[in-house]
């Protein structure tokens, strides 16, 4: 800006020096925007960090997943739905992959009822889930020992199990589990791979079950379908995953997906259907809607900070009139009394900026800990809630250094 060009620090520290001789009024301008700015950080901090978690929960689902999940039903219900559906079951998940060309992998899971579950070491109330091997690579899951279920493990009924890392140390707390053998209710099975150690910190994500991963026993669905005992009017299959291709959109892809299995299960609604990418957008939807609320309060603190500027820079006016008259006898232009106030102004929004740095740092660091909110640390909502504030001092100060620039020499000097 022309008008701050040519300023040196002497001019800044006449600016501050101004300040220091009304330490309480200043002090009072300076709390509106220290509450402006520091509601900006933690808001925007609050909002990134909510972000980034939504990314990291959506990522465990899948992005380009569709899930297909069986319903509970009490026992009445479901033998009337029987008669016309036998539930999600393999034959589904062939036509699916048959019929849409818009699915690239397909997977199958079995949540298994136990009432044994232990090694020689110990016993465990982990879940038992029997899966097909594609499970892992579309539930973004990782050994960190030993290997994963593969096609031979599932096609000739391999009694093999992957366990989670909860799992694995609550049923080996003594050991290394690979090559050790667990029982699953009449089943012993040999471990042949863990998982890593994924932690998501949540159990759901806008309503649905994440399946917490961590505290459960893969073993291979034909083993288990072939192996295991099941009640008689229980689905096949309890969950079908889907990975789409690239270019598919997910809302139509689940659209076609739902004609298909409704067809098959005679209209019987007896299944649901959740799209993670669908869920991710209502999320940053609500997420939108709590940005603007909180943009809406840091707002009304930096126009109540910005009206207190210009409150004691009118007062300031007032009080050093007879000091411009004297500038301006001396030589100084309406200029230099302008940039002077302006000075002062963006002097005071500036340290107000700089300690609501720290005010909001500090709300958001107490938000997370009390709250259980995340909060990511961004830059950019620093540098945002710094250049508000400063433009926000440097506008409401225009008009009291306007005023002070308009005054009249010789009026100013017989001021009293």
């Amino acid at each position: 800006m022309n008008l701050f060009k040519g300023l040196g620090i002497e001019d800044l520290w006449h600016a501050i020096e101004q300040l220091r001789q009304h330490k309480l009024r200043t002090a009072l301008t300076l709390l509106g925007m220290v509450f402006g700015v520091g509601a900006v950080i933690a808001m925007l901090s609050i909002g990134e960090g909510a972000k980034q978690e939504a990314l990291r929960l959506i990522e465990s689902m899948g992005l380009r997943n569709v899930l297909v999940e069986s319903r509970d039903f009490d026992e009445d219900t479901l033998r009337e739905i029987r008669v016309h559906s036998v539930g999600l079951s393999q034959a589904d998940v062939r036509a699916i992959m048959q019929t849409l060309p818009s699915i690239e992998v397909v997977s199958a899971e079995k949540k298994i009822k136990t009432w044994n579950l232990f090694s020689q070491q110990a016993s465990s109330d982990s879940q038992v889930l029997a899966v097909s091997p594609e499970y892992f690579d579309l539930a973004s899951l990782k050994t960190d020992r030993g290997q994963g279920i593969t096609d031979e493990d599932n096609r000739y009924y391999a009694q093999v199990a992957v366990l989670g890392a909860q799992a694995a140390r609550s049923l080996f707390p003594n050991g290394d589990p690979l090559g050790q053998r667990v029982k699953i209710n009449h089943l012993w099975v040999k471990v042949i791979g863990v998982l890593e150690n994924r932690d998501l910190g949540k159990d759901e994500f806008q309503g649905v079950s994440l399946g917490g991963d961590r505290n459960r026993v893969f073993i291979p669905l034909e083993t288990a379908l072939k192996r295991l005992k099941f009640e008689l009017m229980d689905s096949e299959l309890d969950a079908i995953r889907l990975r789409l291709h690239k270019k598919s959109d997910p809302q139509l892809s689940a659209l076609t997906v739902n004609h298909l299995l409704s067809r098959r299960h005679g209209e019987e609604k007896d299944y649901d259907i959740i799209i993670p990418a669908a869920l991710l957008k209502q999320q940053q939807q609500t997420q939108k809607i709590f940005t603007i609320v909180m943009s809406a309060i840091a707002g009304i603190s930096l126009l109540v900070g910005g009206i207190g500027i210009m409150n004691i820079m009118l007062a300031t006016v007032l009080e050093r009139t007879r000091e411009i008259g004297l500038l301006r006898a001396l030589g100084a232009r309406k200029r230099d009394i302008q940039v002077q106030f302006l000075l002062e102004s963006a002097t005071v929004a500036g340290l107000g900026a700089f300690i609501g740095i720290f005010f909001g740092l500090l709300l958001a660091f107490v938000i997370q800990q009390f709250a259980g909110w995340p909060a990511g640390w961004s830059m950019m909502a620093i540098v945002l809630s710094v250049s508000i504030c400063l433009l926000t001092g440097v506008g409401f100060g225009w008009y009291p250094a306007r005023q002070a620039a308009a005054l009249d020499p010789i009026r100013a000097l017989h001021a009293e």
